[in-house]
């Protein structure tokens, strides 16, 4: 049981992290120029929606890439 405790924590920082990794790495782009001027609370949302999109993502590669990695280790006839 608390396993699966280590693993949910593990998972909440990974997501957060990449979340927060991704939001900072888009705001070297210049988004503005897609929008209408003058739209910076929307523009802000959409850099929010697009960096929790892309954070997940990469969270969720990073930690099926983990679990492979786990799991190839496991002996097939024990």
């Amino acid at each position: 049981m608390q396993f699966y405790g280590i693993d949910a924590m593990v998972r909440i920082v990974s997501h957060i992290s990449l979340i927060y990794l991704s939001f900072w790495a888009l705001q070297s782009l210049k988004i503005e120029h897609f929008f209408k001027s003058y739209r910076t609370s929307q523009i802000r949302l959409v850099m929010i929606f697009l960096s929790i999109a892309l954070g997940f993502t990469v969270s969720t590669f990073v930690l099926e890439l983990l679990a492979l990695c786990r799991n190839l280790f496991i002996p097939l006839f024990p």
